[in-house]
């Protein structure tokens, strides 16, 4: 009886090979291309669209309180008052007519991440708007409505305009944005060291991240208040068209 052969086994060929090495590179060169391409669609659009109706509600809600308070007929605090603001509320909006006519953000207690996303954050235990001190504020460069992407245009004689229940602020740029470390906090001071000042007056201090996508570095804006006026009496003038 004739014993069977066992079958030679098939030889792949190289270029077979390859050509599945290639074809799966490929694809998954193409799936993470595609994860890249949504990641960066969301912190560009979606975070900035999240960001907006969170802002808006934050004014919607800030203005309807001012509007209670005026039927009610009951003042708000002076600026000197020594109680800060609630945490994680907004108590002010800001102008920077720099940015362009339709630029405002609300101001939130605290610079906490998720407050960052609905506005600008006032630094706890700086001075209080209008007041005596530093009034110091952060807001994000990019990201989550980017509201301070053109933070590197201002320029000394800019206004950065403010109001709350009661008052008009006008702070007036002294000095060109400052490049500095995240460790050099003592430019929110009283008296913000690197500053154009000298002595005890009513600052502003504006922070943002440097490079604008990255985090290593901060600039900083340094203004004066230089006018106020009620708010019965209308906008200032840097506001009017």
């Amino acid at each position: 009886m004739r014993s069977r052969l066992a079958p030679r086994p098939r030889r792949v060929r190289p270029d077979v090979v390859l050509r599945l090495v290639v074809r799966t590179f490929s694809e998954a060169c193409l799936t993470v291309g595609t994860v890249i391409v949504l990641f960066v669609a969301y912190v560009l659009l979606w975070t900035g669209v999240k960001a907006d109706r969170a802002m808006a509600g934050e004014m919607a809600g800030l203005r309807d309180s001012w509007s209670a308070v005026e039927r009610a007929g009951n003042p708000a605090p002076a600026p000197e008052a020594p109680a800060g603001y609630p945490a994680g509320r907004a108590f002010a909006e800001m102008y920077i007519p720099r940015f362009g006519p339709d630029w405002n953000k609300p101001v939130l207690e605290g610079t906490g991440t998720e407050l960052l996303k609905k506005g600008l954050g006032h630094y706890a235990g700086t001075a209080r708007l209008g007041g005596t001190g530093n009034f110091s504020v952060a807001g994000h460069r990019r990201t989550y409505g980017d509201p301070f992407k053109d933070f590197p245009e201002l320029r000394p004689g800019d206004a950065v305009i403010l109001k709350d229940a009661t008052s008009w602020y006008t702070y007036t740029v002294r000095a060109a944005p400052l490049r500095v470390l995240p460790t050099e906090t003592a430019v929110v001071d009283p008296v913000p060291r690197r500053s154009p000042f000298t002595g005890p007056g009513r600052y502003l201090t504006l922070t943002t991240c440097e490079p604008e996508w990255g985090h290593s570095h901060r600039l900083v804006v340094w203004a004066e208040l230089t006018a106020t006026r009620p708010v019965s009496q209308g906008g200032p003038e840097g506001l009017r068209s």
